[in-house]
């Protein structure tokens, strides 16, 4: 909820998928996201960015904007 909530105050658009009781789904999510199996994992421009955490670290880093415009950090 906390990230979506960043995202939706920062006007950033994104695509949410429910994986609940979808182990195949799961297993695709984990495999993506290096082994981690909570959830959200988050991923801009198809890279991975981690969890909510991770999100807020970026945020207070000032480096999402940068990955947003799909510029390297």
């Amino acid at each position: 909820i906390r990230a979506k909530a960043l995202l939706e105050n920062k006007g950033i658009d994104y695509q949410e998928y429910c994986i609940d009781g979808d182990q195949e789904a799961k297993a695709k999510m984990s495999q993506r996201a290096n082994g981690r199996t909570s959830v959200p994992q988050i991923f801009i421009n198809g890279q991975h960015i981690g969890g909510c955490d991770d999100l807020y670290a970026l945020e207070a880093n000032q480096e999402l904007e940068q990955l947003l415009q799909g510029s390297a950090i």
